[in-house]
C-alpha cells in the first residue's frame, strides 16, 4: 500500500472541512425570534379573512379592529378598513348596508388615491342596488343607486368596475323611466293631455335608452293632436321620432299612419337607431320563473329590457311647464319664451335707480290675461282659428262632463217647475189676473236699492 497517496488523501479531506467550517462562520446574520414564524398583523389579517369566509363577522370585525388600533404602520392597515367594510356588507340586512356604506365612503375618504377605492364606490352603487323597490312604488332607492353608480363613472372612469357599473346604470335608469311611463300612461288613459304630454315627452328625452321610449313618444303626439290643432306640430314631431328613432318598437307602424293621415312626410328610419335596436332584440334573454319569482318576493323591478349597449344619461331630469300654460312675458328679451321650455330655473338681477326697463316694459294687467306663446307668434304655423280656441287643461274631460250634468239638472228643473205652476189660478178663483208692469217693478227695486239697507221700502 502507498503510504504517501494516503496522506494525500487524508490532506484533502482535512483542507475541505477546515473550508466548510470558516464558510459557516460567515454566513448572513438572522434574527432568531423572527425565524419559521409570521409577522403578527397579517396572522390577525389571515385569521379574520377566515372568519368572514364562515360568516363570523363579528369576530372578524374584533380582529381586524386589534389590528388598525395595534399596528399603525402595518402595509395591511388599508386592507384591514375595507375588510371591514364588506365584512358588513356579507352580513347584510338594512343595518349592515348602512354600515358598509358609511365605511366604504370612510375608506375612500382615507385612501382616495388606491385602487380599492374604485371597488369601495361599486359597492356603494351595488347596496342602493339590491334596496330598489318595484317602479310604482318608491324610488328613493333608485334614485341613490343612479347618483352613486354615475359617481363611480366619473371619479374612476378607467376602473376595471367601470362596463358593470355602466350597465348598472342602465338598468337603473330602465326602472326609473318605467316610473315615469306608469305616471305619463295614467294621465293619457284618464285624457289629462297636457300633463301626459308633458311627461311621456320628458320621459323619452331624459331616458332613450328605455324599452318603451318609442310607446311613449306615440302617445305624447296623441296627447297633443287631442289638445286641438294648435299642437298639431308637437304632434307631428312625436310621431317623427317615432319612426326615425324607435323604427322596430310596437308603435312604428301606428305613428306612421298617423303622419300620413296629417298630410305630413313620414321620415326614414336612423341607420344607427336600427341597428341598435336590432342589438338588443339578439341579446334580450327573458326571465325564468325562479327569476321572476325571487323579484316577486324581493319587490325588486324587472330590468330586463335594460339597453345593453349605449351611453346612460349623465344628468339628472329638468321637468319642464306643459305648453298648455301660458308663458309671461319677457320684457328684457322682447318676446315670448316658447312654451313646455321652461324651467323651475329663477335668475334675477338687482335694479339700479338709473334703470328704466320698468318704466319702459308694458304693463301685463293693462292686456288682460296672459296669451299662450303660440298664439303670438306667427312663427309657429298655427291658424287664427286654432289661436283663438280655449287652452287645453287636464280636466276637459271632467269640466264636459260636469257642464252636461248642469245641463240635464237645469232641464229637468224647468220641466218640473212647468208642472207645478197652474195653468190658470186666477180663473179658478173667478178674479181676473193682475198684471205688474216690468217697468214698475224695476223702478220699485232701483228705489229700495238708492234707499240704503237701513230704510223700509214703501208697501202697495
Amino acid at each position: 500500500m502507498d503510504l504517501s497517496r494516503i496522506s494525500g488523501h487524508k490532506v484533502i479531506v482535512v483542507a475541505c472541512a477546515a473550508g466548510l467550517l470558516a464558510s459557516c462562520m460567515h454566513k448572513k446574520y438572522e434574527t432568531p425570534i423572527a425565524k419559521n414564524t409570521q409577522q403578527p398583523d397579517k396572522v390577525l389579517f389571515d385569521q379574520a379573512t377566515k372568519d368572514i369566509e364562515k360568516g363570523r363577522y363579528e369576530t372578524a370585525r374584533i380582529s381586524l379592529q386589534t389590528l388598525m388600533n395595534t399596528y399603525e404602520s402595518s402595509e395591511y392597515l388599508a386592507k384591514a378598513k375595507l375588510a371591514v367594510a364588506d365584512s358588513w356588507y356579507r352580513e347584510g340586512g338594512a343595518n349592515g348596508m348602512a354600515q358598509a356604506e358609511a365605511e366604504y365612503k370612510d375608506f375612500q375618504l382615507f385612501y382616495p388615491n388606491m385602487e380599492e377605492s374604485a371597488e369601495a364606490q361599486n359597492r356603494i352603487c351595488e347596496i342602493h342596488y339590491k334596496e330598489m323597490d318595484k317602479s310604482d312604488r318608491d324610488i328613493t332607492q333608485t334614485r341613490r343607486a343612479e347618483e352613486e353608480c354615475r359617481q363611480l363613472l366619473i371619479q374612476y372612469p378607467n376602473s376595471k368596475f367601470a362596463p358593470q357599473a355602466t350597465q348598472r346604470l342602465r338598468e337603473v335608469q330602465e326602472s326609473l323611466a318605467e316610473h315615469e311611463y306608469v305616471v305619463g300612461n295614467y294621465y293619457w288613459k284618464h285624457e289629462m293631455n297636457p300633463a301626459a304630454a308633458n311627461r311621456l315627452n320628458g320621459l323619452a328625452d331624459q331616458y332613450p335608452l328605455y324599452s318603451k321610449a318609442g310607446e311613449a313618444l306615440y302617445e305624447a303626439g296623441d296627447a297633443y293632436s287631442k289638445m286641438g290643432p294648435r299642437y298639431r306640430k308637437q304632434a307631428g314631431e312625436m310621431y317623427d321620432r317615432v319612426v326615425q328613432e324607435y323604427p322596430l318598437s310596437a308603435r312604428a307602424k301606428d305613428a306612421k299612419k298617423r303622419l300620413q293621415e296629417m298630410e305630413l312626410p313620414v321620415p326614414q328610419p336612423d341607420p344607427a337607431a336600427l341597428n341598435r335596436e336590432k342589438f338588443e332584440a339578439a341579446n334580450y334573454h327573458k326571465p325564468g320563473i325562479m327569476s321572476r319569482s325571487m323579484e316577486w318576493v324581493k319587490g325588486a323591478p324587472d330590468v330586463s329590457h335594460a339597453a345593453k349597449e349605449g351611453a346612460p344619461t349623465m344628468h339628472d331630469m329638468a321637468r319642464t311647464i306643459p305648453v298648455s300654460v301660458p308663458a309671461s312675458t319677457n320684457a328684457d328679451a322682447g318676446s315670448t319664451s316658447g312654451a313646455g321650455s321652461g324651467t323651475t330655473e329663477v335668475s334675477a338681477r338687482q335694479v339700479s335707480s338709473s334703470d328704466t326697463t320698468l318704466d319702459r316694459a308694458q304693463d301685463v294687467r293693462s292686456s288682460g290675461a296672459a296669451t299662450h306663446a303660440g298664439s303670438t307668434n306667427a312663427s309657429a304655423g298655427t291658424s287664427a282659428a286654432a289661436a283663438s280656441q280655449p287652452l287645453p287643461t287636464n280636466r276637459d274631460k271632467e269640466l264636459k262632463k260636469y257642464r252636461e250634468q248642469q245641463l240635464k239638472k237645469q232641464e229637468k228643473l224647468a220641466k218640473k217647475n212647468k208642472k207645478k205652476q197652474p195653468e190658470n189660478q186666477n180663473q179658478q178663483n173667478g178674479q181676473p189676473a193682475q198684471v205688474t208692469p216690468a217697468s214698475s217693478a224695476n223702478a220699485g227695486a232701483s228705489a229700495a236699492a238708492a234707499s240704503g239697507p237701513n230704510t223700509v221700502p214703501p208697501q202697495q
